[in-house]
């Protein structure tokens, strides 16, 4: 090992040979805790893990046959290693070597930690960083991180560390799977809250080998659920899923995604329509509220008709939501009423009446996890678009979250496309409010603001991935599921503002969206399918939401909420006047003595005289005792930093042992000099006669970081010629 280095990543043939070759190495032998990767180039699969024996573990995994054609082990070790960081590495590899693409992971998805520890964001993330470019430079990764993190396959990852709210709903999703009794759950959550997530992860948990799960990481306090889980394996030892999605551009994406999972495969992504063929013992049903009843569906009403009658259905009574019901033993819906966006969806009044009966279990998700503005920035834009702000005046503001409104459509646009040259994944997402006129005339224009010209999305089949410049615009159809780290959103002409009802209003004949509109009598549900289309859209966003508003009023009520571009880009420096703070000794100031304390070695200074007086923070309580001391030197850098001011309070008698102390030794001098004063923290031994007690030694103790800093010793025949003077007690560092 290279003491200079962090790291090391250590190759090994994955066999016995291999094993016998690391014996002898240090951490391997005093039982360190390692990180390791085993790996098999020519089948692309690896295994990811981390041990305290390494020897034991090793061998362990040459025994079981699911690992055992696996050809090379790289170990990675350190001497800044404990058991929480890695830990917390061997999650990381296993989310972005999942995510790299070049191996598919032999890994359970059970067991990944995710908690904090000492330096984990101060240090140790760093780390992560060099090992995995070192992971590059030996050919067992291939893409940045920042390439990843943005990738679909790590956002939809099934190796993610499920928060205490998922949790506890997996939980409940469980034991509706093993109860003989219940056959539907509704798991409901807002936009952002991980349904998706909770979806893939519970998908993978079910298909995985029961070996391949981290169960040694799970304590004695979580015995029930992992108790659970392998009940739910011996119930569902080898079940036939499938994950309903009705949106093609998502499930096209989610398809990619499954297909570089290990053990399975697109195929089990499926349709509606495809249940026509196929009954299944567990269905999952992702963005739920979408599936559709006969309403306004265009093409898509000869596949609708053929399927009712396929499964011996009225048509006309019936929509998608019935036809898993009957497909399935059991069946999972991730479900959020408010994103609901258009006639044909299924009726909220079906989902409610499903989670009215006696079969079905409810559970809710609460925890925000795409935008960084958090459940504050959902609550907002619920008020935003409600309109139903108790504080008329309040204004959104978050560090946390990048929220802006533009007045100047040019500066919107360039704003958005520098985001996406920093970030990727920023787009434009507009209302329909504009026919699609290029989907038949590539050279035609769709959008046009302020003399600038965009077209809607060229594809509607994973537009999100395809527009890597930004230069095109989505709409709801094409961008709800995703994420995004930044979403400009175009507020269109049919969504407007009335001055005087203060209410916000729909504009049916600007709304251009024909599946949406037709069949809707009622403007007020019309209002209802748009509001809940911005709502979504405006929760794309990881880092930010930039918004432009084509109605002038709307823009005007939303400037009340929403700080301007133009105030960011010109921000108002204001200058607080100074107060002069007047000094009152000892009431909020004490005396700052010349004497440079010296935490070093004993050291020679001049005199004692008072200087000045010095500011205490407030709060601290002083009296006429009290003094300061400027501190010169770093034997006591565990307390007090070079240069930084001490308060002290003159020393009247008892115990100094453990104290932090000024001390004087009286006969320690030269000719420049006639006092020397250190700060330590001050140690005596003492012996008793019948004479009374005298020291028998005085120790003044460094507490530094530098182990080079000893202790100074005043031996028996020292203490009288150098007679030590203890002057103050260190209360505090007060600069």
């Amino acid at each position: 090992m290279n003491y200079n280095q962090d790291f090391e990543i250590n190759k090994i043939t994955f066999n016995n040979n291999g094993l016998n070759s690391i014996q002898s190495q240090y951490f391997v032998s005093e039982n360190w805790p390692v990180v390791y990767i085993l790996n098999n180039n020519g089948v692309s699969q690896a295994y990811v893990g981390e041990t305290i024996d390494t020897n034991s573990r090793i061998f362990t995994h040459l025994q079981t046959p699911s690992k055992s054609h696996l050809q090379d082990a790289h170990l990675i070790s350190s001497r800044k290693f404990n058991k929480s960081v890695t830990l917390d590495i061997e999650s990381n590899l296993i989310k972005y070597l999942h995510a790299d693409g070049k191996y598919k992971l032999l890994n359970g998805n059970l067991g990944l930690v995710n908690h904090s520890y000492y330096q984990r964001d101060e240090f140790y993330w760093d780390m992560f960083k060099n090992i995995w470019n070192g992971l590059i430079s030996k050919g067992i990764a291939q893409h940045s991180l920042e390439h990843i993190s943005n990738s679909d396959l790590f956002k939809y990852s099934p190796y993610k560390t499920l928060s205490t709210d998922q949790r506890k709903n997996l939980m409940l999703i469980i034991d509706a799977l093993l109860s003989e009794n219940k056959k539907s759950v509704l798991v409901e959550g807002g936009a952002g809250t991980g349904k998706t997530i909770l979806a893939i992860f519970l998908f993978k948990l079910m298909l995985t080998s029961d070996e391949d799960f981290n169960y040694r990481e799970f304590g004695e306090d979580e015995k029930e659920f992992v108790d659970k889980v392998k009940q739910l394996k011996i119930k569902f030892p080898n079940p036939k899923m499938g994950l309903v999605i009705a949106m093609g551009s998502f499930r096209k994406t989610i398809k990619k995604v499954f297909r570089n999972i290990n053990g399975l495969n697109s195929n089990l992504v499926i349709g509606p329509s495809d249940l026509e063929y196929e009954s299944y013992d567990i269905l999952f049903v992702d963005e739920s509220h979408r599936l559709r009843k006969r309403v306004n569906l265009g093409p898509y009403f000869a596949i609708y008709d053929r399927v009712c009658n396929a499964l011996k259905l009225d048509k006309l009574n019936t929509s998608e939501l019935a036809w898993t019901q009957l497909r399935s033993n059991k069946v999972l819906y991730f479900y959020d009423a408010k994103q609901s966006i258009k006639p044909s969806d299924v009726d909220a009044v079906d989902f409610e009446n499903l989670k009215n009966s006696s079969n079905s279990i409810n559970v809710k998700l609460h925890s925000q996890f795409r935008v960084k503005g958090g459940n504050g920035f959902v609550d907002f834009v619920n008020n935003l678009l409600d309109n139903t702000f108790k504080n008329k005046e309040f204004k959104y503001n978050d560090t946390n979250y990048d929220l802006q409104l533009f007045e100047n459509f040019s500066d919107f646009v360039n704003e958005l496309r520098e985001k996406n040259h920093k970030h990727q994944l920023s787009r434009f997402i507009a209302g329909y409010a504009w026919p699609w006129i290029s989907k038949n005339d590539p050279d035609a224009y769709d959008i046009e603001i302020e003399n600038i010209k965009l077209k809607w999305n060229s594809t509607a089949i994973d537009y999100i991935n395809s527009d890597i410049d930004a230069q095109e615009v989505g709409c709801i159809h094409t961008t709800q599921g995703y994420d995004l780290n930044y979403a400009a959103i175009i507020f269109g002409p049919e969504i407007i503002y009335n001055p005087i009802s203060k209410e916000i209003e729909i504009v049916k004949e600007n709304y251009k969206d024909r599946n949406g509109t037709a069949t809707i009598k009622d403007n007020a549900i019309l209002k209802d399918y748009v509001v809940n289309i911005y709502k979504t859209i405006m929760l794309r966003g990881i880092l930010g939401c930039y918004i432009y508003v084509c109605d002038e009023n709307l823009r005007n009520y939303f400037k009340k909420h929403i700080c301007l571009f133009e105030e960011n880009k010109k921000p108002k420096v204001e200058i607080a006047e100074l107060k002069e703070i007047k000094l009152i000794p000892f009431e909020n100031s004490v005396p700052l003595y010349s004497l440079k304390v010296a935490a070093g070695a004993l050291r020679l200074n001049e005199e004692f005289p008072s200087q000045q007086f010095i500011l205490v923070p407030e709060g601290v309580r002083i009296t006429k005792d009290h003094f300061a001391c400027k501190i010169i030197g770093n034997s006591m850098s565990k307390i007090v930093q070079d240069g930084e001011i001490g308060l002290f309070k003159w020393y009247e008698g008892g115990s100094r042992n453990g104290l932090m102390v000024i001390a004087e030794c009286i006969n320690l001098q030269d000719s420049d000099y006639s006092s020397c004063y250190t700060f330590k923290e001050y140690y005596s031994q003492k012996v008793v006669t019948e004479e009374g007690w005298h020291h028998e030694k005085i120790i003044l103790k460094p507490k530094s970081h530098d182990p080079s800093y000893q202790d100074i010793i005043i031996d028996p025949e020292s203490i009288y010629e150098r007679p030590i003077e203890v002057i103050g007690i260190f209360e505090r560092v007060i600069e």
